[in-house]
């Protein structure tokens, strides 16, 4: 009765408890996140958490739930009862799932936004072996020599695999994609070793195989450039415009949970990302922070999804 309480006169304060509001159950809140400790989604999801439990006045835990591309993780939160107890940290790979099943687990209609939270960027990089330095290099030693070069990537229908397919579409040339089941990690080294020419990658561990010139960066993989690389150019400065790859990161419920819970775990997360405690740690981790409404994330999320699924047509991909 006392959390229901809290609960109520926070809603009442922030202006989101009108008379038929849905009261929070006693109990923890989980936040269910895809991949393993110290991923970027882990990495949001425990410093948002820090946050609603002050506003929530309850327990917050988050749980590592790994599995088909986070696939697993989304399916369980849908599953979950919709009070808003379960709430699931979804990542980009949500929204690639959908866009080339024609059927199976829709992210936007079986779970319901909250707020888009941050956004990781894609940076690509190559092993200073390759003759390049800058896009433009690589497009023209790509073509001389089709089919030769390798991407390396974290897995199929990863942000990176997309990333490899994009480039190729926008650039006109013909890079292997070499997906490693061991993920990124496993890739990184290889590419370092030469084993390798190219990768896309989320910032933060490339930056310092940058600084020491053990890679080179040609391009981020997002609209603006990135504070982690600040010198590093985005994509459409180097002429391949609407190239979007960044690795993004938001918060939903299952479906059918209450429009107020909803509105004030909403409101939560953006004072969350107001924090400059946590802006600071998520720009360390070269986590850019978003926020927004439900609405506005709803409508990311369905535009996203028609993105994955007209570059997997257009570059012919295939399960």
């Amino acid at each position: 009765m006392r959390l229901a309480f809290i609960f109520l006169v926070l809603a009442q304060a922030s202006g989101f408890a009108p008379a038929n509001a849905a009261p929070y159950q006693a109990g923890p809140v989980r936040l269910v996140v895809g991949f393993g400790p110290a991923s970027p989604a882990d990495i949001v999801a425990r410093l948002v958490a820090r946050h609603l439990e002050e506003a929530l006045g309850k327990p917050v835990i988050v749980e590592n739930r790994p599995g088909n591309s986070s696939m697993l993780a989304a399916e369980a939160v849908a599953r979950a009862p919709n009070d808003g107890r379960t709430l699931f940290v979804a990542t980009v790979a949500n929204t690639i799932n959908p866009a080339r099943m024609k059927s199976g687990f829709d992210l936007g209609k079986e779970l319901a936004p909250i707020a888009l939270l941050g956004v990781v960027p894609n940076v690509l990089v190559a092993n200073p072996s390759l003759p390049v330095k800058t896009v433009g290099d690589l497009i023209a030693l790509a073509k001389q020599q089709t089919g030769q070069l390798t991407f390396g990537t974290s897995g199929l229908w990863t942000a990176s695999h997309m990333a490899v397919a994009m480039f190729n579409m926008k650039a006109g040339t013909d890079i292997v994609a070499v997906p490693y089941q061991g993920g990124a990690s496993q890739a990184v080294t290889d590419l370092l070793a030469g084993r390798i020419n190219l990768m896309f990658n989320v910032a933060a561990p490339l930056a310092p195989f940058v600084a020491s010139g053990q890679l080179t960066a040609l391009a981020v993989g997002q609209p603006k450039r990135t504070a982690i690389l600040p010198d590093v150019p985005t994509m459409e400065e180097a002429g391949l415009t609407g190239f979007d790859v960044g690795v993004w990161i938001g918060l939903l419920a299952p479906a059918g949970t209450a429009p107020e819970i909803i509105d004030t775990l909403a409101k939560a997360s953006n004072e969350a990302l107001q924090q400059p405690s946590i802006r600071e740690a998520l720009k360390a981790q070269g986590i850019e922070v978003l926020g927004g409404t439900p609405a506005e994330f709803a409508s990311f999320i369905a535009r996203d999804i028609e993105k994955w699924r007209s570059l997997i047509e257009a570059a012919g991909l295939k399960e």
